[in-house]
């Protein structure tokens, strides 16, 4: 005796398919929690051995058509927060990759990158851009007469856009620290 399929049976298993169908192309963007690598105060203190009195500056107008070049839009506050100790600047910034911010740490020296940690990624692809093989490669970069940094980073298949996101606030970073 063959089994009866009803007309609820084969509706309900077409909704589920379509449920899963979607999902999958859409690719759990809609689910992706952020991923915090590290506290903003755990870095500045690892990264400068202790934290110091915050400090801002705060960007003149024509500070703010510079920061707007590097960005390509405006910074989201005036005034930028840095932290300074032992000839070492931290720095706290944010850029969108696709459609999130991604929350970065950076380290300036003497004028060059001595750290880049992303700490917290929000996006559903792109990942890899917090993996220290790829931060690494902004080690020693410095900003060019021309406003461009002086090495550019590899860019990684399906993270394009926030690989750009942390080249800019390497930049960003190199920018400030010339002005604090």
């Amino acid at each position: 005796m063959k089994p009866i399929i009803s007309a609820s049976d084969t509706a309900s298993r077409v909704v589920r398919i379509f449920f899963t169908i979607a999902l999958l192309l859409v690719g759990g963007s809609a689910f992706a929690a952020p991923k915090v690598h590290q506290k903003p105060s755990d870095f500045i203190k690892s990264s400068l051995g202790a934290i110091p009195t915050t400090r801002a500056i705060t960007l003149t107008s024509a500070q703010q058509r510079q920061v707007r070049a590097i960005l390509g839009k405006n910074y989201k506050t005036k005034a930028i927060r840095y932290w300074t100790r032992n000839g070492k600047t931290a720095f706290i910034l944010e850029e969108t990759g696709k459609t999130e911010d991604i929350t970065t740490g950076l380290v300036v020296k003497n004028g060059k990158i001595e750290t880049v940690k992303v700490l917290v990624y929000r996006e559903s692809h792109g990942w890899e851009v917090a993996r220290t093989a790829f931060t690494n490669q902004f080690k020693g970069t410095s900003l060019k007469s021309n406003g461009q940094i002086s090495k550019s980073p590899r860019n990684i298949a399906g993270a394009t856009l926030s690989v750009r996101a942390l080249t800019k606030l390497a930049r960003l970073a190199l920018f400030l620290d010339s002005r604090k």
